[in-house]
Parts: C-alpha cells; structure tokens; sequence
C-alpha cells in the first residue's frame, strides 16, 4: 500500500524512487524493509538514550513506544543517537565547558542524519537541559514535522516522611555540612535518597524548563511535560506521538508552522508563569532564530513584567514536578492564562486555546490564579545598567524580598574553582558580592552551569546576605541573588572584566539595575589598560566553538562561518 499524503510527495522520495535510486533501495532493504515499505513515511526517532544520565536510563522502552506508534500510523521508524550530558554530573570541573556547546551540537547532528537520509518526520526523544533545545533547533532548521517526547521528571526522594530532591538536599547538603548542620551520615543519606530512579531532576531546574516550553510551544502533545518517567502515561503519550508525526508529515504540518513568533510568546509566558530557570533565556531565542523568528531578551522581561507567578516549584518554591503533574500539568498552567494566550497550532491537532480550554486545575495553591499569585511579576527579570549595558538575568521569584535590592562590596575571581575555594573556606562575609568572570560564552568556553557555589552561598546561610554575578551561567536549580548572562562578557572585554575588588555593585531588580559604582572616566581608564587573556583551551572542538560562539544576549549561538 502506498500512503496517501495531501501534498503528493515525502522527502524520502528523493532516496526511494527512480532508476537512479537501485542502490539506496538496495541498501534500504538491508535494514530490514520491504517493498510496500518504500511508499511509506519514513520517520526518524532522534534518540538521547545513555546509561549515563538518570533522565535518560529508561528510554528504551519509550522507543519501543514510540517505533510502535509510527507503526500503526503507517509510517516506518528509524532510530538514531544524539549525545546527552548530565550537567549535575558535569558540574564543577572541565566537563561543564562542553554542555552548552552540545546544544548546537545536536542541532547539527539532528541536521546531517536527517538531511541526509531524507527522513519525512522527526520524533524527538530527550529530557536533558542542552538536548531538548538543541533538537528544537534542529527540527526548526530544516522545517520538517517533528514531535518532542520529554521522558519526564523523576519522583522525589524520601528520608522518612521527608521529600527529597537534588538540588536541595545534595548541593545545598554541601554548605550545610561545611556549616556543620549535618553530619557525615545524613549527607551520606541524603546522597544516597535524593535520586531514587529514572528521570529529569525533581524541580523547576533547566531540563524540566524546556520540558514545559516544549509543550507551551505546541511541540509535545498535552501533558507530555510533567507526566513522570515512571508513569504509564508517559508510555501512551509516546505511542500517540509516533502516530501523530505520521499524521504531521500526511498533513504538511512543518516546526515553523507551530513554532511562530506567536507561539514563542506563549511559551515565554507559561516560562514566567511557572517561574523557570534563567536558562530559557538562552536557549528560547536559539530556538527562535533557527525558526527564523526574532527574540530577545526585552521581549522576555515585558512578558515577565505582565505575567503572574502562579507556581511555587524548587529551587525557589515548595512543590516539585509531581505536584505540578497531579495539579493538571501545562495545559492547567494554560487554563490559567486564557485570555492572554495566542491561538495557534499545536502537534497534538488540537489549537492552544482548545487544550487550555480543555485542561482542569486539580490543585488551586499548587497552580493558583492570576488573581492570587504567588508574585506580581514573572520569574525571570533583564538587568542592565553600567555593568551589563546588553543585558544580566535572575531568577527573581527565587529572590527574597529583603535582596531585592541591594549594594555590597565587589570580591572578584577569574573563575568558577577559585570562588568556590573561597566560599568553602569561609573567606566570603556578609555584604559581598561574589563577581564570577571570563565564565562567559566565549571565555569559559561554553558558559558553565555555577550551581556548586550558588547552592554552597544558601547551604551556609549567606542566601540573603551575599549576591553572585557572572558572565557565566545558573543551574536551574539556583536560587538566591544570583545574576548571571552578563552581556557583553568578560573575554570580550566587557566592564565586568573592570571590577576590582571593593567596588560598590549596586543591584536594583525592581527597576531593572545592575551597577558598578565607579565614574565613567575611571572605567575606562581601566578599560585603557586591560589586556584580554589567553584562551583557557586553545585545540579542540571547545576551542572551535570560542571563536563562533555570539553573546549570551543573542543566546549564545554560533556565529554562521
């Protein structure tokens, strides 16, 4: 039987059809496929299985799913690997620099599998900080159907009647133990129970971010972001999207069709709505300029500014995934914010408005009202000021209110293993600010995660006496006054790389301020002066990626050439 599309024609035409094409139907048929085979849609299954990261250990089966879905859908299934990194794992030693520059990575290798066998539609299977992006950007780049199957949040631990999660009870446990708030047994304890089994890490942190903008976007079918790993609704949700793809490409429905300027907006609202990591601000505007749409970081903070935090998830808040699953998920989140939300198309066939319009809120303190929110504001706000004239971002709804606003006293490292030297040995007092630099894009390379000393600063009570600044990044999980993506950045030249110790950094997050107390004529004369370093990596694919590398404005992209 061959497969009736609307439009008459697959891509995988160009390697099924024709006398010229013996040899690749050869080779086709090699695989495993049969004649009638040919006529169908072929779908590529972009796989970020590894028995390396937990979010990713029980893939497997959701590629069986998934194979099983296309088949009944009358498409055929091919399975390919991206690379997946554990930032959790990466954190705080060289293996950081590489997990930014996966992202585009997998973009790529997304672009030349696919591209090169001609594949008709794209399931992406992932769950992980830089994969998820990076597959989003991949199917925006060459514009062919393509579905996201996030493989869920993983439960919380438990010590007792206690809740676990990473974040909280392994990288804070760090400081309070420094502290001596606990012993070497609970932490051992606590090492050994916050991460009970499969899945993305419990809270809002970045992985889980992109899960919820995946969906928000119309890229996953409803639900798919915070149904959990273990869940049999996780499996049925990868079933339906391997015959919705096949649906997709009968229908012509491309990424760019969904993923519009319109549909971005939605998925920055539902981001600030839930209070996501700073991340986003990152990798949303990636996945944009690959669409061929335009976001920036102002456009993040007015919507931040007129959207309500409804949610109370970790870092900052109470709840984990598994409160927000059970409250209704993203299509509850949705319901909440109606009115404001733009129409459009969504993979699952139905519109945005008709999914919000569908979903139940099954929890109202878990997912509350607009009217009332947790904060007035979004979780993220854009800082600029002398200190960052292109831009710093915060998570504000981690953000006490006694920090924010704040001025304190400039102790400055050139990098992340220093300051932490420095926290662990107790030499950072109240009233400081921790300035953290040449961690940017381009001078780390590959803007490392800072989780390990942020989470450190709360473990050992300095939470909401001492601010963080970097040209570096945040975990998700990050929590505090913490400011990062500071634009332009250190390498560059920018005047973060002329903060000296005992200058006055001034931080203003209801107006939006971020400030180093010196004259202008001072700055520049420092400017005068300052020399840029010697690249930390000089060969090698990081080295490569320091010299195409943009800022982390324009979301840290690679430059085209």
């Amino acid at each position: 039987m061959v497969y009736l599309l609307e439009n008459k024609h697959l891509r995988s035409d160009k390697i099924t059809k024709g006398l010229e094409r013996v040899p690749a139907r050869a080779l086709l048929y090699a695989t495993g496929l049969n004649r009638e085979d040919l006529g169908k849609p072929f779908i590529g299954i972009a796989s970020s299985f590894t028995d390396l990261i937990p979010g990713h250990i029980h893939m497997r089966s959701l590629e069986r799913a998934i194979e099983k879905g296309i088949h009944a859908g009358g498409g055929i299934s091919f399975i390919f690997g991206v690379p997946g990194i554990c930032d959790g794992i990466a954190m705080g030693h060289e293996g950081m620099n590489y997990s930014l520059a996966s992202r585009d990575l997998i973009a790529d290798i997304i672009e030349c599998v696919v591209s090169a066998h001609c594949l008709d539609g794209l399931v992406m299977l992932t769950n992980c900080d830089k994969i998820t992006p990076g597959m989003l950007m991949g199917a925006a780049r060459l514009d062919i159907p393509g579905i996201v199957v996030t493989a869920g949040p993983m439960i919380s631990g438990r010590s007792g009647k206690q809740k676990l999660s990473l974040v909280k009870d392994t990288f804070e446990a760090v400081g309070r133990r420094r502290k001596g708030e606990i012993t070497d047994e609970q932490l051992s304890c606590l090492e050994m129970e916050a991460c009970p089994g499969p899945g993305s890490c419990q809270g809002l942190y970045t992985a889980n971010t992109m899960a919820c903008v995946s969906e928000a976007l119309g890229m996953s079918l409803p639900r798919c972001a915070a149904a959990l790993a273990i869940s049999s609704e996780k499996e049925r949700i990868a079933y339906k999207s391997g015959q919705q793809i096949v649906e997709l490409v009968r229908k012509g429905v491309t990424a760019r069709k969904i993923m519009t300027q319109k549909a971005f907006e939605n998925a920055i609202m539902i981001d600030m709505a839930l209070g996501g990591s700073t991340n986003s601000c990152l990798h949303i505007p990636a996945i944009a300029k690959e669409a061929g749409v335009e976001i920036d970081l102002k456009l993040c903070d007015t919507i931040s500014a007129k959207t309500p935090h409804i949610t109370s998830l970790q870092p900052g808040g109470e709840y984990l995934l598994e409160d927000l699953y059970y409250a209704g998920g993203i299509p509850a989140v949705m319901k909440r914010f109606y009115n404001d939300l733009n129409d459009g198309l969504s993979v699952s066939g139905l519109s945005i408005k008709e999914i919000a319009k569908k979903a139940e809120v099954c929890d109202e303190d878990i997912i509350r009202t607009k009217e009332k929110a947790y904060h007035k504001e979004g979780g993220i706000a854009v800082l600029y000021g002398s200190l960052s004239p292109n831009g710093a971002v915060i998570k504000q709804s981690a953000v006490s209110e006694k920090m924010m606003q704040f001025r304190g006293k400039a102790k400055v490292f050139d990098g992340e293993e220093t300051a932490m030297k420095a926290i662990m040995n107790s030499q950072i007092k109240e009233g400081m600010v921790v300035v953290i630099r040449y961690e940017g894009p381009r001078g780390g390379p590959g803007m490392r995660e800072m989780l390990a000393p942020t989470a450190a600063l709360v473990g050992m009570g300095l939470g909401e006496s001492v601010a963080l600044v970097t040209d570096g990044r945040f975990s998700g999980g990050t929590q505090g006054p913490c400011i990062g993506h500071v634009s332009p950045e250190a390498m560059v030249g920018g005047p973060i790389a002329m903060v000296e110790d005992g200058d006055e950094i001034v931080i203003d997050i209801p107006n939006r301020k971020l400030d180093i107390n010196i004259t202008e004529e001072l700055l520049a004369k420092r400017k005068a002066k300052w020399t840029p370093p010697k690249p930390k990596i000089a060969q090698g694919m990081l080295a490569r990626y320091a010299r195409c590398v943009t800022s982390a404005d324009k979301g840290a992209v690679l430059a085209a050439g």
